[in-house]
């Protein structure tokens, strides 16, 4: 069994955690959704992928010579994500919101927890382990963005600029996850592949927290 397919079956339990959470299968089973819950999955979103870029060049600033071929992968990487933050807030823009006031303020805490583990993983850990992350956020891009777009715009009847972020993740990821399906099959250490899986684990978890967070807060009950 390649290294991505144990990957893939070793974190079925915590993918599960991520899926089941409220928010997401009211979504998918085309049951109530909320124009506030939009608009507070957006903004924890701009939270966590104006840090991607970021986080992509810790990542390459940490491994060694003898790791160049990942390196050479996380610069495609950057040059892939480089700017989808405004993405997102355009998309707020377009339901409404005030993008400027999402752009200053804070994140939820299960948000801030996601990204404090990445940046803790990359500069305390195993950089590579930062491919857990991809994992998670592209797998679930791939499986749920386009769809989740479609029936929230039916639902609330917004325009299509309104989901550039969902509708482009879920094609362009299909072609990330393909590179980073033959990306993870090249890792062949123990330690790394241990550091991978693990760390996916976890983001699956945080992940699913930052759903979880939304379902709870008072502003998206109070609309719905």
């Amino acid at each position: 069994m390649s290294f991505y397919q144990q990957l893939i079956e070793q974190t079925r339990a915590e993918r599960e955690y991520l899926l089941s959470a409220p928010l997401i299968q009211r979504c998918l089973k085309q049951q109530s959704f909320t124009l506030a819950e939009y608009q507070a999955f957006l903004t924890e979103a701009y939270h966590h992928v104006k840090h991607t870029v970021p986080l992509l060049m810790a990542v390459g600033s940490r491994l060694s010579s003898a790791q160049e071929y990942y390196r050479e992968a996380v610069a495609e990487y950057i040059e892939e994500e480089l700017g989808h933050q405004e993405w997102v807030l355009n998309d707020l823009a377009a339901t409404g919101a005030d993008k400027e006031l999402v752009r200053d303020g804070q994140p939820r805490l299960a948000t801030e927890l996601m990204v404090a583990y990445a940046y803790d993983t990359v500069l305390r850990g195993n950089p590579l382990a930062f491919f857990g992350m991809v994992l998670v956020l592209e797998g679930t891009s791939v499986n749920l963005a386009t769809g989740a777009a479609d029936i929230i715009q039916q639902q609330l009847q917004l325009p299509n600029k309104a989901f550039s972020y969902l509708r482009s993740h879920g094609s362009l990821d299909i072609e990330h996850l393909s590179f980073f399906e033959k990306l993870m099959n090249t890792i062949s250490d123990a330690a790394d592949q241990q550091a991978i899986v693990h760390a996916a684990k976890v983001f699956y978890q945080l992940y699913g927290n930052i759903f979880r967070s939304i379902e709870a807060a008072p502003a998206a009950k109070a609309a719905a």
